[in-house]
């Protein structure tokens, strides 16, 4: 069957994949289509036609889904910060879980049975605590739009409350409206910033203060079974990790590239009490080597908590190398950390204890993952 941008299909949805987008089929050729539910039938326009797959718009819902829900938002299927409003909670938790087990196993080589349920956000709306608008000169209606960017292109959608956003997040938007950029193409980044931490303004801290208590919960958990006595917190921020584990390990050591972070995790750490360590500026690849020398690599625990684009390989390769007690690896990029996992995990030297992912991102594709792994295998 020939199918041309235009036609309108009518696809039984088989499957959510990793992104969003659901899937279904016109005879054996793959249709994603977004905005839809599992065992859904719908119609749906061809915007997009390659070899080996379609990309279309929802026009219908023929048979919906009991999962189904009314969004929150107004802007929802516009705006591209959220995937998931038509779907009930559950239903996300249960897509993101399938989405993790089936990624990692596809690219990781890992068993699925490895991945524990995700764990759920107590408050599935309204728990960011930092977002970034922009501003788009609207040439038709002459007019400035204030958003985000829309989930079909570049094209900015006029937004006045984002609800997965806080509360006082909102206040700001109107703020900014009130207030507007004098041209198109400037960003604005709106905060809340943590209780009792220094974050400088272009420094990571997790978006989710609702969630954070158990995710440290989770790692301290983890890193106790392992029963470390020492902790190294590689890419260590404003050092959040390493000062709230501080009391489980006789010393602990962060090491951050961020000059400004490194700062202010030393501020941090005087004023949380966490006296037992030190921070240090530099690379993972300069200071590991040192780091498990001094602390002995069979009582170390090492945390990852990387950029979305990964580990290094040369960091990699150096874990390998040196063999700490246990790799505690902390994502918001499941496909990245699933590479990752493959490749600490290949020659034997770590082996894969558990998965744990955590709904950090209600309403949209993303989850975060902490990955439990031990050196010379799980016995």
């Amino acid at each position: 069957m020939q199918l041309n941008v235009g036609d309108r299909v009518t696809l039984t949805i088989q499957d959510i994949a990793f992104g969003g987008e659901g899937v279904g089929r016109v005879d054996d050729f793959v249709v994603f289509v977004p905005f839809v539910a599992m065992g859904e039938t719908v119609e749906a326009e061809l915007r997009e036609v390659k070899k080996n797959f379609a990309r279309a718009r929802l026009v219908k819902v023929l048979q919906p889904s009991p999962d189904r829900v009314e969004p929150a938002c107004q802007h929802f299927a516009a705006c591209g910060g959220c995937q998931y409003q038509h779907l009930n909670y559950e239903s996300q938790l249960r897509i993101k879980h399938k989405q993790v087990a089936d990624l990692f196993q596809r690219i990781g080589g890992i068993n699925p049975g490895l991945v524990s349920p995700v764990i759920p956000c107590p408050s599935p709306y309204g728990y960011r605590n930092r977002i970034m608008i922009r501003s788009q000169w609207n040439k038709p209606e002459q007019r400035l739009n204030i958003g985000f960017v829309r989930h079909d292109g570049g094209l900015v959608e006029d937004i006045f409350e984002c609800k997965i956003a806080e509360p006082a997040l909102n206040q700001q938007i109107a703020h900014v409206r009130q207030n507007p950029p004098p041209k198109g193409g400037i960003k604005v980044v709106l905060r809340i910033p943590p209780d009792n931490w220094t974050v400088p303004p272009d420094s990571f801290f997790q978006n989710n203060f609702f969630l954070l208590p158990r995710m440290v919960e989770t790692v301290r958990e983890l890193l106790r079974d392992c029963g470390s006595t020492h902790l190294v917190d590689v890419y260590c921020g404003v050092g959040f990790f390493a000062i709230e584990l501080a009391g489980t390990v006789e010393r602990f050591a962060g090491v951050e590239y961020d000059r400004m972070a490194i700062r202010a995790a030393r501020g941090n750490a005087t004023r949380h009490g966490a006296s037992n360590g030190e921070f240090i500026a530099g690379t993972a690849e300069e200071e590991l080597p040192r780091l498990l020398e001094k602390f002995q690599s069979s009582q170390t625990t090492v945390i990852l908590d990387p950029p979305r684009k990964g580990c290094l390989p040369q960091t990699i390769a150096l874990l390998m190398q040196v063999r700490p007690a246990q790799v505690i690896y902390i994502s918001c990029h499941p496909a990245t950390m699933a590479r990752d996992l493959n490749a600490l995990t290949d020659s034997g030297v770590f082996g894969l204890k558990r998965v744990v992912p955590l709904d950090m991102f209600p309403q949209t594709q993303h989850v975060e993952c902490i990955a439990d792994l031990r050196c010379g295998g799980l016995t």
